[in-house]
């Protein structure tokens, strides 16, 4: 058996194939603004099928999408995300949900893994009878596959038990997934 490295620390590493390539010059383009562009659209219905969801939105970037993800379960200014430490919307996306969302971050310690320990995020869940004083959590977010940690995939088993707390709290669960398709392979 041959080993070969994969590497997943970030999606901008990945390069596109001449058949990929290939496709992009040759997709059938108009306004997506419009909903007039067929290949968008098929993408995002797709998307959307394969990761269970009502619907897909194709943005540019994934910093976007974060921003976009995080805005939406944070709607109101001065509401907070558990974050890891050493992930990408906290450390390289500009300060992007602070600046313009109004959104606290509230940072765990990234284990070298990827994996923030579940009790460390339990603990930083604020309780919500302080919100006169306090941010009010309302988000966890983690990254698959993690591009501070090399790479390293979250399991379906950890994401699953991050999922169940976020659940018995009554916050949502945010998955920064730039390199989610790699991961999965």
């Amino acid at each position: 058996m041959v080993a070969r490295t994969v590497d997943l620390r970030s999606d901008t590493v990945t390069k596109p194939t001449e058949t990929m390539r290939a496709a992009m010059a040759t997709a059938e383009v108009d306004d997506d603004i419009l909903g007039a562009d067929p290949t968008a659209f098929r993408l995002e219905s797709e998307v959307a099928k394969i990761t269970g969801k009502e619907a897909g939105l194709f943005v540019s970037s994934g910093t976007m999408g974060n921003l976009i993800s995080v805005l939406v379960h944070c709607d109101i200014r001065g509401s907070e995300v558990i974050l890891g430490d050493n992930s990408h919307i906290h450390i390289y996306e500009n300060g992007g949900i602070s600046t313009i969302g109004g959104v606290h971050p509230r940072p765990v310690k990234n284990n070298e893994d990827g994996t923030m320990d579940i009790d460390s995020i339990e603990v930083a869940i604020r309780d919500p009878r302080g919100e006169l004083v306090f941010p009010t959590t309302k988000l966890i977010c983690l990254e698959n596959s993690h591009a501070n940690s090399g790479g390293r995939c979250l399991s379906a088993e950890y994401t699953e038990r991050v999922g169940e707390l976020a659940k018995k709290h009554g916050l949502k669960l945010h998955i920064d997934g730039a390199r989610i398709f790699n991961a999965s392979v």
